[in-house]
């Protein structure tokens, strides 16, 4: 019985050795949590207060009056609709190409042997340390002469090629063994049936965190589009916000509430693919 009661205690103490040790870590990341969560918090209920209490001080976290008169005025004044369905289309439009031809690059540069091929991804990859405002304007050029200026195709095309979609394809499609691909010629597939049969249900991993980081740079992205659109029936939404903002006066409640407005897609997207963001399968590319 004594046996028992000592076995029982010397196996007690790592676990409330480990209880202890985790506390400090736990409250570091509670800290850091919210103060990461704070300035979000203000800015949401900042967006439901009215334009004479933003900066009356003291200034208080939550409003005095609740209104929605800002999400009120931001979808009667500006065509949020129009914005959201021309976001949508560059946004999905392109993370589809992007996904497509990454992947079908990525297993070309991984499974296909030639000398060039291996050059041609070091060039690739070359581009990643070049900001992207330094190939703007031949970019911009090009979009010009092709008679694509001011048109959502115009934003659409120079985004659907990134070195972190290729490089990612190329690093998985490494792992997979020959001998399937081997297999499957020997069996009469063609290529063509191989990839989109085989290699691409393969790496579903790699397409949906692709995706989703693809579609969230589309949705988010103001530079290019500033440059390439002039029409506003054209604007996507954060051409449309920075439209919001006048050059002696901003409502500030107005920008408020449609900024939220636009961030309400992303959050739908974390919802619905939060377990994919959440725990990815990091290893997805690596041999076991």
């Amino acid at each position: 019985m004594s046996s028992t009661q000592t076995q029982t205690q010397t196996t007690a103490v790592p676990v409330r050795g480990k209880k202890a040790s985790a506390t400090p870590g736990t409250i570091i990341l509670w800290v850091l949590a919210a103060l990461y969560a704070f300035p979000l918090l203000w800015f949401i209920l900042s967006s439901f207060k009215p334009g004479s209490e933003l900066f009356s001080l003291p200034l208080s976290i939550l409003p005095e009056t609740w209104t929605l008169s800002g999400y009120e005025s931001a979808w009667s004044r500006f065509n949020f609709a129009r914005y959201f369905a021309n976001t949508g289309i560059v946004a999905v439009v392109t993370t589809a190409l992007t996904v497509l031809v990454s992947s079908m690059t990525g297993y070309a540069l991984a499974k296909y042997k030639a000398w060039w091929l291996n050059v041609f991804f070091m060039c690739i990859l070359a581009t990643t340390m070049l900001p992207t405002e330094v190939i703007m304007p031949s970019t911009f050029v090009v979009i010009r002469d092709l008679g694509l200026y001011d048109s959502l195709p115009g934003i659409i095309i120079p985004s659907i090629v990134t070195a972190t979609g290729v490089f990612m394809f190329r690093q998985y499609f490494k792992t997979v063994p020959d001998e399937l691909l081997e297999a499957a010629r020997i069996d009469g597939v063609g290529e063509i049936r191989t990839f989109f049969s085989i290699m691409l249900p393969l790496a579903k991993p790699m397409a949906v965190t692709l995706a989703i980081f693809s579609f969230q740079w589309r949705w988010n992205d103001y530079i290019w589009p500033l440059l390439v659109l002039n029409d506003p029936n054209q604007y996507t939404l954060q051409i449309a916000l920075r439209s919001i903002v006048g050059a002696d006066n901003i409502d500030w409640s107005v920008l408020l509430a449609a900024s939220v407005i636009s961030l309400l897609p992303m959050i739908i997207l974390f919802l619905i693919f939060q377990r994919q963001i959440m725990s990815a399968d990091m290893n997805s590319g690596l041999k076991d």
